[in-house]
This record gives C-alpha cells, structure tokens and sequence, in this order.
C-alpha cells in the first residue's frame, strides 16, 4: 500500500508530514511527499486577516485530495477552518506537542510589566488582542513568513521579538532563543495548537483509511480537539477571529476552557465548561453559548463588521 501526503512546503510543515509518513512506515505503510503552495504561503506581503477567514492554508491542498492527486493532507490543526465541507474529513490527531505560546529573541527580554517598548511579531489575530489585553504597554506589528524568514527579519530589525507557538519552535531547534513562555492559564492558546492534523475525501478506500487513523490517531488529544473544534465551529472562528480554547482530561471528564477578546484588547470574555469524554462536541457548544450569552456574540459582530 502507498499513500501520497500533502503538504505546505515550509520546514515546519515539511517536518510535520514526515512525522505523519515515519508513523505510516513502521506500519508498512510506503509514503511519498507532495508540496503545494497556498495562498496563504504566496501572499506573505499582507496580513492573514487581507486574504481571508476560511481555508488560507489549506485550500489548495483540499483540491488535490478532490483531484485524487494526494490520499491525505498534513496540516497545523490549528490552520483547519472551524467547519470542513463535507466531502472531506479530519481520521487522525497526532499526539500534542506542549500548547504554549512563547517569545522567541536574541537580545535579553524587559520586563513584560514594565512600561518597555519593545515590538512583538506576529501573524495572530488572538496573539495581537491577546497581548493588548494583558500588556498594552507593548507594540505588535505583522510578521508573516516561515520561522527562519521570521528570525530573519526580527534579527534585520523589523521587531524586537517573535511570538510564536512553542511546538513549532521546538520542532524547528530554536528552544535556545525562547526569552519567556506564556502560561496557557493567562494566554490561552489556538484551538489545535500542537498537533498535526490529517484530512481526507470522505470516499477514501476504507482500508487506506483506517490504517491511516490506527497508526496516527492519538484519541486522548482527538477527544480534546473535538471539544475544541466544536467551540471554535458554533462560534464560526477563523485565522483572523481572536477565539481561542484549550481542553483537557480530569479524571474521566473532559473540561475546556476558552473565550473571545475584542481586537483592541479592551473586551475579554472566558468561561469553562466540562462533561463526559464521549459527548466532547457537546462539551465545546455549551462552552460556546456560554461565551456567546456573556457578551462574546457582540465581540464577534464588531469584528465582522
């Protein structure tokens, strides 16, 4: 059985199909790597937010599974869209790298409470309002591009830091250049955020299919990205929406907690909800309304607008 992969071609997603196709081949499985650039990779010269809400990093690999061209896409699960169309499917989560966000530097990092001036880079719409919440103190400004473009530019002095996920700068080797780690208590992170993704057709040949999700699917994190991805769909989220969730196990329960923040940072709205393991969507709708009744559905439109 061979099995074509799709993927972005930076390092970061190159790593992560490879990741995918190692697990595939100690089942016996033959891979091969396909590269396909999107949108969200060819138009780096504006924000994420300019291209669009839906499918910036993952349209165009959705075609080739369409066009037979690839049997599976590798993606961040943390760049799906909040709801796939339905001839495609997500069969495998892989096991979750740690969620935090961190600040990446080459220079000694001030004070985050202090009244510095540094400049963060960042793509994130969550990552931005996040921080004028908590440190407005601080000035962000766009960073678009891989890592290694992104340490770049920071290192010409076009920001004083990077902000990113900490899975991917762990994965990249850049753990020597992390300055400060955020707690996922204050900054919560991306629904998805430090796992690999695999989507499919719906009409893939079930054995492809199930191999695939045997030798791939960690449950404990799909369980939790259910919860997630359920929040995050009700609430209609996409790469430019500041939501943002993060759920876990507590003894046989799944608890998730998540919000919204207004993009100037000023509204905040968090909230917690929890249930049993095999109601996890249930779990992140309820967490949804929740946020929405508080105030979060007025944060939202705003945004729209």
């Amino acid at each position: 059985m061979t099995i074509t992969i799709g993927t972005r071609g930076s390092k970061l997603a190159i790593w992560q199909a490879h990741y995918v196709a190692d697990r595939l081949q100690k089942g016996g499985i033959t891979t091969e790597i396909v590269t396909i650039s999107t949108k969200g990779d060819k138009r780096q010269e504006v924000g994420i937010a300019d291209i669009g809400t839906r499918g910036v990093f993952t349209e165009e690999i959705e075609d080739q599974l369409q066009q037979g061209t690839i049997d599976i896409a590798v993606h961040s699960a943390k760049d799906l869209q909040s709801e796939l169309p339905d001839i495609y499917e997500i069969i495998a989560f892989t096991e979750r790298q740690k969620t935090t966000d961190v600040l990446l530097s080459s220079k000694p990092l001030p004070d985050l409470t202090s009244t510095s001036t540094w400049t963060v880079g960042t793509s994130s719409a969550r990552r931005r309002a996040l921080l004028n919440h908590y440190y407005p103190h601080l000035k962000t400004v766009e960073m678009r591009g891989n890592l290694q473009t992104r340490v770049a530019k920071m290192e010409a002095g076009h920001c004083d830091v990077l902000m990113l996920a900490y899975a991917g700068v762990h994965r990249m080797h850049y753990d020597s250049m992390i300055v400060h780690e955020f707690s996922t208590g204050q900054l919560i992170p991306a629904v998805g955020q430090g796992s690999i993704a695999v989507e499919v057709m719906c009409d893939i040949d079930e054995a492809k299919k199930e191999k695939v999700r045997s030798l791939v699917n960690h449950e404990a994190t799909a369980q939790r990205l259910r919860a997630e991805r359920a929040y995050l769909k009700t609430l209609r989220g996409g790469c430019s929406i500041p939501v943002f969730a993060l759920a876990w196990h507590e003894a046989e329960r799944i608890q998730i907690e998540g919000g919204v923040v207004s993009l100037d940072g000023k509204q905040l709205v968090i909230d917690r909800a929890e249930g049993q393991v095999e109601e996890a969507e249930q779990v992140g709708e309820e967490l949804a309304r929740k946020v929405l009744e508080q105030g979060g559905e007025k944060i939202l439109s705003e945004i729209r607008k």
